[in-house]
């Protein structure tokens, strides 16, 4: 029984810790429980300690651990990657050696295909570089996307690649180059996901899933016919928040757990236990995908809400503008032109572009099927851009603005399994 406590306890603190450092990030979770232990885990915590090693050594340990911290989290490193594949391996090694010999043949079929697909999938991710940016292909990756004067504008230029940004891309400090399409950088495969492994990274999630209750249901297979079907029987879901369904759970586990031991029982705890993690993980990718949006992006996306929700932004056509500039820049132009002439300057026609400030560009070489006319800003006092008052309208939700990256749930599954 203290064995069983043990193993609970363990998997739920570590699955619990997992859920809260990888959801607690999400907009979505933000401002909830799992958003506050998030932080509460990963500043707050850190932050105490380091104030209390200050007093107590006078920030020697810290200043130790420094080097160490800032290679596990701020330097690309395959520690996480290294954990993830040992953990998969020693459980997967441990049930194949003592509980497959006890399973019937057609159930140890699809066990070599099962988990191998974990295994391919995360050499896929890890080894994949398709996505990276560099000056080779910085010209084919600016087609890929148009600017949606949203999220991305044109002209951006990241200093670290010194090349210009191309739209739905962002700079990974830890992999050193600009991302096309970047979702997250992903600490378990030691790599960025974007453009050209983010399916890669789907099948993972999904295959991990099914690794695991698979795993979950052949360990129940192997121990059931040894466990008591009068404790089997009173075990009912209608009872779940009773005191009494827990006890009675309890009992079962301790059977089983002396019936299968570690190898059995406590790998497919496990595998029960935590395979949430990769199926929420995967759901939740699954809405961003319908929805025509990265993990980068719904971040974006959350900031321009909380403005819009206070009043801040304002949406205009970018035909109307370039029109306004258009001719304001003639009226300029022509006011200096007459007053040079008086004095007997010579000058040349300096008409500024159709935009103002790397405004507006063109996109008639980007074969995406949808453009935006639309352009939206934030004002820091709540009012329209002076001078355009008349051009300007104030947009208090995102129903009202297009997203140009969502060409419709199935279309956008179909670009996700051709790798864009």
């Amino acid at each position: 029984m203290n064995l069983l406590k043990k193993i609970v306890l363990g998997v739920t603190c570590i699955s619990l810790l997992t859920f809260v450092a990888v959801f607690g990030q999400l907009p979505a979770l933000r401002k909830t429980p799992v958003g506050w232990l998030q932080r509460a885990l990963c500043l707050h915590l850190p932050s105490a300690l380091n104030s209390l090693d200050r007093r107590a050594t006078g920030g020697r340990v810290t200043a130790r651990g420094k080097r160490l911290g800032y290679y596990l989290f701020y330097e690309k490193n395959p520690v996480v990657l290294i954990i993830f594949m040992a953990l998969l391996t020693a459980c997967a090694g441990s049930f194949i050696w003592y509980g497959v010999p006890h399973l019937p043949l057609h159930l140890q079929l699809p066990i070599p295909i099962v988990l191998a697909l974990p295994y391919i999938c995360t050499y896929l991710c890890v080894t994949s570089r398709v996505h990276y940016i560099t000056p080779s292909n910085h010209a084919a990756r600016l087609r890929d996307y148009p600017y949606d004067y949203i999220l991305f504008r044109p002209g951006i230029h990241c200093p670290t690649c010194n090349l210009v940004k191309p739209a739905r891309s962002k700079h990974c400090s830890l992999c050193g180059f600009c991302v096309s399409k970047q979702d997250h950088h992903c600490p378990w495969v030691n790599n960025c996901v974007g453009r050209g492994n983010y399916h890669y990274f789907m099948f993972l999630l999904f295959s991990l899933f099914l690794l695991e209750a698979y795993g979950a249901y052949l360990a129940w297979i192997i121990v059931r016919p040894d466990l008591p079907s009068h404790l089997v029987a009173t075990l009912s879901l209608s009872h779940l928040f009773t005191l009494g369904f827990w006890s009675q759970l309890a009992r079962l586990l301790t059977i089983a757990i002396d019936v299968g031991g570690l190898s059995t029982t406590g790998v497919g705890l496990i595998a029960a236990m935590t395979a949430g993690l990769p199926l929420g993980l995967f759901l939740y990718h699954v809405y961003l995908i319908w929805a025509g949006m990265t993990t980068n992006e719904s971040q974006k996306w959350t900031e321009w809400r909380e403005d819009m929700a206070d009043g801040y932004v304002f949406k205009a056509s970018r035909r109307a503008l370039r029109a306004h500039n258009r001719l304001r820049n003639q009226s300029e132009q022509g006011d200096i032109q007459r007053c040079r002439l008086k004095v007997g300057i010579a000058t040349e026609n300096h008409v500024m572009g159709y935009g103002l400030d790397g405004w507006d560009t063109l996109d008639d070489d980007i074969a995406w099927p949808l453009q935006s006319d639309q352009f939206l800003v934030r004002t820091s006092d709540g009012s329209p851009p002076r001078g355009q008052e008349a051009l300007w309208e104030r947009i208090w939700s995102l129903k009202h603005v297009k997203n140009v990256y969502d060409l419709g749930g199935s279309r956008n599954f179909v670009e996700i399994l051709l790798g864009r």
